[in-house]
C-alpha cells in the first residue's frame, strides 16, 4: 500500500442529496424515506420538547430547530441518512448561555456557530475531527449523560427548590438535597411510569414507538385524573401554532463578544457530535459521508435555525440510527421527519400543553443513561493505563468543569499517549551475524536496522544510539527499509551521525529509503556525496566487502 492511499482524499462539495436524486427516484423510494421519515418524526417529537425545556427554553424553540435544522441539515448532509435536531449534548452548554447572556444571545451564538461550521468545512478542517481519540469521546458523552441524568432530578421528583437551579454539579446536587422534602409523588409515578413504558415497549415491542406513546400516555393521565404535577402549559403557555418571521438576533460588538465563548464551544461540539453520527450512519449501512459537506450543511442549517428561534442543531446519533433501521434510502427521509413535525406544530400544538415535565425528565433520563457506554468505558479501563487516564480525565473534567476544556485536554493526553507509544515502537537493533559473512568476521563493519516511524519523540533516544555507533567503526550501515515516515526531528538527528561521521572519517552508508523518508533526509544534507546511499540492503552490503 503507498503512502498516498493512507491521505485524506479531497471530496467534491456536493450533498448527498444530489447524489441520490442522481442515481434515479422513484415511488418506491419515496414510500420507504416517507415511512422512515414519519417514524423519526415520532421519536424526534418528544426529544425536540424535552432538550429544549430541559435547556432552559420554551418548547418551541426546540421544535424550530428541529424542523427548520432539522429539514437542512438533511438537505444538505454529506451523509445519506443524517437526522439533525436538537441534541441532548447540548442541554449543558444552551443552558449555560441562556443563563448567561438570554435567549437573543443564544440566537446570535447559534448563528455565529453556523458561520465558524461552514468556514471550518469550506476550508476542509472537517477531514481532521474525525481523528479525536475514541476514548476522548467515550469519556465525553458520558460526562454528558451524566449531567444530564442530574439537571432531570428536579422535575423527575417534581421538586421545588428555594431559588434558581446552580450551574454547576456540586452546588446543584447541594440544592437538589435541600429541596428532598418538597418530593411531589405524583411527579415521580408519572416519571418512574414513562421511564419504565419506554423500556417496556424497546424490550417487548421495539418497533413501536414507545418515547411519544409513553409521553402521550402520561399526558392523557395528568388531563383525565387531573393528577397534581407541572405541565408545559402551566409552566410555559400556550405553545405557538406557526413559526416565527425568519429575523436576524441583534448584533452589536459587545453582543458578539459575549456570544464568541459559547459560539465556539457549540461549533467544537457540533462537528464533533454530527461527525460521529455520520460515522455511525457509515458503519450501520456501508456508505461513506463527506466530512467538509456534512460541516458546511450543519452550518447553514444552525444560521437559519437562529433566524426563526432555534436552539443549536447537529447531527443526533439516536434519530440516525432510527433513520438507518426504518429502511430509509437517503436523504427526503430526513426531510419528510421535519415537514411531519411541521405539520404537527400547524394541527396539534395545543396538544403539547397537557405534557408533564415529569415526563419529559424521564424520557430524557433513558436517553442520558444510553449516552453513557458501560461497555466501552468497561473496555477502555482496563486495555491501558494511558486509555484509561484519558477517559477518566475528559469525564470527571466534562462534569465538574467545562465540556470543551475537556475535549481540549482529552485530545492532548491523547496525543501525548501515541507519542509515547510511536516512541517505543521505534527501534535501532543490530543486524544479525547471518546478514554476510564478510561482515561477521570485520569487526569494523557493522549493519544496523531502524524499525518504525522516526519521528521527533524518538529523535534524541535514537540519534544518542546511532552517534555512539560511530565512536567504534570504521564504517557502517543504518537500513531504512523498515522507516515508513520521518520527520525533520528524525532527519536532524540522522544529519548529527553524518557529520560525527565526517570528522572522524567513518563511512555512513544509507540503505531503503523509502520515496518519503529520502526527500526529508536530503533537504537536512544526509544525501550523496556525505553519505552513501543504497537502494536495498545487499547492494549496501556488498559496498563493504573488501
Amino acid at each position: 500500500m503507498s503512502h498516498d492511499s493512507l491521505r485524506p482524499v479531497a471530496e467534491p462539495f456536493q450533498p448527498k442529496l444530489i447524489a441520490t436524486l442522481r442515481e434515479g427516484y422513484s415511488l418506491r423510494l419515496l414510500g420507504a424515506d416517507a415511512l422512515a421519515g414519519l417514524t423519526v418524526a415520532v421519536v424526534a417529537l418528544p426529544l425536540s420538547l424535552a432538550i429544549a425545556i430541559a435547556s432552559g427554553l420554551p418548547p418551541s424553540h426546540g421544535l424550530a430547530a428541529a424542523i427548520v435544522g432539522g429539514f437542512l441539515v438533511s438537505a444538505l448532509s454529506g451523509s445519506r441518512h443524517q437526522i439533525g435536531g436538537p441534541a441532548g449534548a447540548f442541554i449543558v452548554l444552551v443552558s449555560a448561555c441562556v443563563a448567561e447572556i438570554g435567549v437573543e444571545g443564544l440566537l446570535l451564538a447559534t448563528l455565529m456557530s453556523g458561520l465558524m461550521l461552514v468556514l471550518v468545512g469550506a476550508l476542509r478542517f472537517g477531514t481532521y475531527i474525525k481523528y479525536i481519540p475514541y476514548p476522548v469521546t467515550v469519556g465525553f458523552t458520558a460526562g454528558i449523560g451524566v449531567i444530564i441524568l442530574i439537571s432531570q432530578i428536579a422535575p423527575f421528583l417534581g421538586l421545588t427548590l428555594a431559588g434558581p437551579e446552580p450551574s454547576a454539579v456540586l452546588s446543584k446536587l447541594a440544592a437538589l438535597w435541600a429541596a428532598r422534602d418538597t418530593a411531589n409523588p405524583a411527579a415521580i409515578a408519572v416519571a418512574a411510569g414513562t421511564v419504565a413504558m419506554i423500556l417496556l415497549l424497546r424490550r417487548f415491542r421495539p418497533h413501536w414507538p414507545g418515547m411519544l406513546l409513553a409521553v402521550g400516555l402520561a399526558a392523557a393521565a395528568v388531563a383525565l385524573v387531573g393528577l397534581p404535577v407541572e405541565t408545559i402549559g402551566s409552566r410555559f403557555g400556550a405553545m405557538p401554532r406557526t413559526l416565527p418571521a425568519p429575523s436576524l438576533p441583534p448584533i452589536g460588538a459587545e453582543a458578539v463578544m459575549a456570544a464568541l465563548p459559547f459560539a465556539l464551544a457549540f461549533t467544537l461540539l457540533g462537528a464533533i457530535e454530527s461527525l460521529l453520527s455520520a460515522v455511525v450512519a457509515d458503519g450501520m449501512t456501508g456508505r461513506r459521508h463527506r466530512s467538509n459537506v456534512e460541516l458546511v450543511g450543519q452550518g447553514v442549517a444552525n444560521v437559519a435555525a437562529a433566524m426563526t428561534g432555534g436552539m443549536p442543531v447537529t447531527g443526533t446519533i439516536a434519530r440516525t440510527a432510527t433513520n438507518v433501521r426504518a429502511g430509509a434510502h437517503g436523504p427526503v427521509a430526513g426531510m419528510i421527519h421535519a415537514l411531519a413535525l411541521l405539520v404537527f406544530l400547524l394541527l396539534a400544538a395545543p396538544l403539547v400543553a397537557y405534557i408533564p415535565l415529569a415526563a419529559l425528565a424521564g424520557v430524557l433520563v433513558v436517553v442520558a443513561w444510553g449516552m453513557v457506554e458501560r461497555e466501552a468505558v468497561l473496555v477502555l479501563l482496563r486495555s491501558s493505563r494511558a486509555d484509561a487516564a484519558v477517559v477518566a480525565t475528559v469525564f470527571l473534567l466534562t462534569v465538574f468543569r467545562d465540556l470543551t476544556e475537556a475535549i481540549i485536554v482529552g485530545v492532548a493526553l491523547g496525543a501525548l499517549a501515541f507519542i509515547r507509544r510511536m516512541s517505543d515502537a521505534v527501534a535501532v537493533e543490530m543486524a544479525d551475524e547471518e546478514t554476510d559473512e564478510a561482515l561477521a568476521a570485520d569487526p569494523d563493519l557493522v549493519v544496523y536496522r531502524l524499525k518504525g516511524a522516526f519521528f521527533f519523540g524518538a529523535a534524541a533516544t535514537v540519534g544518542a544510539v546511532l552517534e555512539r555507533i560511530a565512536d567504534r567503526h570504521r564504517a557502517f550501515v543504518v537500513d531504512f527499509a523498515a522507516v515508513p515516515f520521518i520527520d525533520s526531528s528524525g532527519a536532524r538527528a540522522i544529519e548529527l551521525v553524518a557529520r560525527k561521521a565526517e570528522r572522524q572519517g567513518v563511512t555512513l552508508i544509507l540503505s531503503g529509503l523509502s520515496d518519503t523518508v529520502a526527500p526529508v533526509l536530503a533537504a537536512h544534507g544526509v544525501a550523496p556525496p556525505r553519505v552513501r546511499v543504497f537502494p536495498t540492503l545487499p547492494e549496501a552490503i556488498r559496498a563493504l566487502r573488501p
